[in-house]
């Protein structure tokens, strides 16, 4: 049975322009867009309509599962309860971010990641969600258990991504020994001979297990197809480093020279979206801002806070001049959707899943009154 619809009298975000007009769907997917006033549809009152937002990196599930220390949440209802916040910020589509390679002094472990995971692949099964479900595997190389955990995950088709990482400090978005104490520590409640001991375990761990590591997850992702992205890139040698093992994504590079170097190397260079809205790295690194203005920033990611992506969307064209809202609007729907292969979402052009926004902006901060995936109202 055929199903349509159309949004009328929109202010349309198309990959090049903003046009007034409406956009037909049919079936789920993008059947026509056309200029000019019209009748027929739904009004959405002059509001924007954009693309579905796509989240390549978010660990803000985990803070559903286990929202106090020492307590585990119900996964199934700690999906739903993820779904239904990165839905009503217009992400459509989105890669959950499962922790791989655990500290011996944290909480969560290898068990919880696999139960994250099969509530997500059975939330999809059962289409109980109102987002499109990937899993991004961030992979703690230092870590001793890292290709243990990865191992855990052979086999789930959900995982489409997957990123090398080492925070040990001293390097990558710990080269300032200082973020790395004032984040540790308060995180932690070390005393100060304590941390020392942690920065020296850590320091041998990445000594010890970053290169295998790296190399063996490298090689895995190469053979299953599974996109692979740097973390915290900092130096020219950690670029080529992740050059040779084939890495799609730079995420969150901590330099603009490592940033430069990366987009030099055909890597799409991704950026924390409350990076961008707050001007700043919280780890004092570089800014999602400079990068704009260098011309080196390709995606944003909402990372730790779901309606940072929409936000920056709109944020970003009056912080740095000369980005259009249709370019802004590329860094969280085309160009992630492109990283990662998605070829049938990310922007509104006929033939394209009928993911779509509908915001309007409220003292220059953007409302979502309405999100579709496939053309079902699903927010």
């Amino acid at each position: 049975m055929t199903t349509e619809l159309t949004l009328r009298n929109a202010r349309i975000v198309l990959p090049d322009e903003v046009v007034q007009g409406a956009v037909a769907i049919r079936d789920g997917v993008i059947a026509d867009i056309w200029s000019g006033s019209s009748r027929v549809g739904e009004d959405m009152e002059g509001d924007f309509v954009v693309p579905g937002l796509v989240e390549l990196h978010t660990d803000h599930l985990e803070g559903h599962y286990s929202p106090r220390p020492k307590v585990r949440w119900n996964p199934i209802a700690s999906v739903l309860a993820h779904d239904a916040q990165v839905a009503t910020a217009g992400i459509t589509t989105v890669f959950d971010a499962l922790r791989i390679g655990l500290d011996e002094d944290g909480e969560m472990r290898p068990d919880d990641m696999r139960r994250l995971g099969d509530a997500i692949r059975d939330g999809v099964e059962a289409d109980r969600l109102r987002a499109d479900h990937f899993i991004h595997l961030r992979c703690e190389v230092s870590a001793a258990d890292c290709l243990e955990c990865f191992a855990m995950f052979d086999g789930d088709d959900r995982v489409k991504l997957a990123s090398l990482m080492d925070h040990a400090p001293g390097q990558r978005q710990f080269a300032r020994l200082e973020a790395y104490q004032i984040y540790y520590m308060g995180k932690l409640k070390m005393s100060e001979e304590e941390f020392r001991a942690f920065c020296e375990k850590r320091v041998a761990d990445s000594q010890k297990n970053s290169i295998p590591n790296r190399e063996a997850i490298a090689a895995a992702c190469a053979e299953r197809g599974i996109i692979l992205a740097s973390h915290d890139d900092a130096t020219l040698d950690h670029v080529e480093e992740a050059r040779q093992q084939g890495v799609r994504v730079a995420e969150f590079p901590t330099t603009t020279m490592a940033a430069r170097a990366s987009k030099e190397a055909g890597m799409a260079v991704l950026m924390g979206a409350p990076n961008l809205v707050r001007g700043g790295s919280h780890s004092g690194n570089v800014s999602a801002r400079d990068l704009a203005e260098a011309g080196t920033l390709d995606i944003l990611s909402s990372d730790y806070i779901p309606f940072s992506l929409i936000q920056s969307a709109f944020h970003l064209g009056e912080v740095v001049e000369g980005i259009s809202l249709p370019q802004a609007v590329a860094m969280v729907s085309r160009n992630p959707a492109a990283a990662v292969g998605l070829s049938d979402r990310g922007a509104i052009e006929t033939g394209k899943r009928a993911d779509l926004v509908r915001v309007r902006l409220d003292h220059h901060v953007p409302v979502v009154r309405s999100v579709w995936r496939e053309g079902r109202r699903v927010a």
